[in-house]
């Protein structure tokens, strides 16, 4: 028997009696993955003021610059001129970086002066704003104990920024069942979350204070400041030239010369992390059997430092971010980490906004560094 049931295709544009098919995924098209805070973690613990402060101290220098000299001799003059004359005591044993000769303290004052060749090493011409090493102190025996040195506590900060966004649904649409989605306030709710998140990591990479007004004003807007303005210390411009591992492990070591620990985290864009990846392009190999490609650097582990490499969208095109984790927290101000307010409804609505009260605390800038102007095309 042939069948003689209505078709859909002769029914025209309207099938009333047929049910919606609806997938029961809302595709988003927009990225708000956040890979550096991901990476961080939750802190320990939350800001308790707008103003949030931490303190940061160093050890005594032990090295200087030999500068501001007119050697009469550079093999034999004995008294020299250096950029910090304090760092120096009596008995410090001192030697140039790149020689071998040992030189000893023997006086200090507005110039120091030096036995040269000390210990039978074989003296070695000096050359002016050369650095110096202060390899140690020899106390005498019996001695009285010498004046008491110390470094002073600086005391950094960075200021608390508001994220919100505003959310509202109008009775209807709350009252009448949607597809797919349960409940349209919570769906919205969850949508202003995820943007507000993505801003708060491109804040803490990018973002700066006002100069004027910083702790903000009924017309100035609070904002902490982020990675790359807070860095000064270790900051390489790579004058146009493609990111090499040559030139990423010269600035690793550089920022371990001046640093316990170490880098640990790279972050960089896509264009960066495609240059980075090229770094195992001579050493790949294949065989036969070999069904997968594949072209990744997840970690990065050189003498300096074993560092996760980390995908981030909202890094300039052109840098490279060399942090040292351990030194980094993004903190919400107590009480104020993203949450839901709702607010009294002025008509048939329901209205309320997503909030949150954030900073970066970041230790110690010369323990991080940042590679700028890099080959972005």
């Amino acid at each position: 028997m042939p069948f003689t049931g209505k078709a859909t295709y002769s029914a025209g544009s309207n099938l009333p009696e047929l049910a919606e098919d609806i997938a029961d995924v809302v595709g988003i098209v927009s990225p708000y993955e956040t890979p550096l805070l991901d990476h961080l973690g939750d802190p320990q613990r939350s800001a308790t003021s707008t103003v949030h402060q931490w303190l940061e101290d160093t050890l005594l220098p032990n090295s200087d610059t030999l500068t501001g000299n007119a050697f009469v001799d550079p093999l034999t003059d004995t008294v020299v001129s250096v950029a910090n004359t304090e760092r120096f005591r009596v008995g410090d044993q001192i030697q140039v970086e790149g020689q071998s000769e040992v030189m000893l303290v023997t006086a200090t004052g507005t110039q120091i002066s030096l036995v040269r060749g000390y210990g039978g090493t074989t003296p070695q011409a000096l050359v002016d704003d050369t650095a110096l090493s202060i390899l140690g102190n020899a106390a005498l025996e019996g001695d009285n104990a010498p004046s008491a040195r110390f470094t002073n506590r600086a005391r950094a900060s960075n200021y608390t920024q508001i994220f919100t966004s505003g959310v509202e649904v109008s009775g209807s649409q709350l009252a009448a069942q949607q597809a797919v989605i349960a409940d349209e306030l919570d769906y919205q709710k969850q949508e202003r979350l995820r943007e507000l998140v993505r801003d708060l990591e491109n804040c803490v990479i990018n973002g700066v204070s006002p100069q004027a007004d910083a702790q903000g004003s009924s017309t100035v807007r609070r904002t902490m400041k982020g990675i790359i303005p807070f860095l000064q210390t270790n900051v390489e411009d790579a004058g146009g030239a493609v990111l090499t591992e040559e030139f990423l492990n010269q600035t690793m070591r550089s920022i371990w010369e001046q640093s316990e620990g170490g880098i640990d985290t790279i972050v960089v864009g896509g264009f960066q992390k495609r240059g980075i990846n090229q770094f195992i392009a001579s050493s790949r190999g294949y065989d036969a059997q070999t069904t997968r490609f594949r072209d990744l650097v997840s970690v990065y582990e050189s003498d300096f430092g074993v560092c996760r490499v980390i995908l981030s969208r909202w890094m300039p095109r052109d840098a490279a971010l060399l942090l040292d984790s351990s030194r980094i927290d993004v903190l919400p101000l107590a009480g104020r980490s993203f949450h839901y307010k709702p607010l009294a409804a002025t008509g048939d609505n329901t209205s309320g906004q997503v909030i949150g009260e954030y900073t970066l605390e970041l230790r110690n800038e010369n323990a991080h560094g940042l590679i700028r102007n890099l080959q972005a095309a």
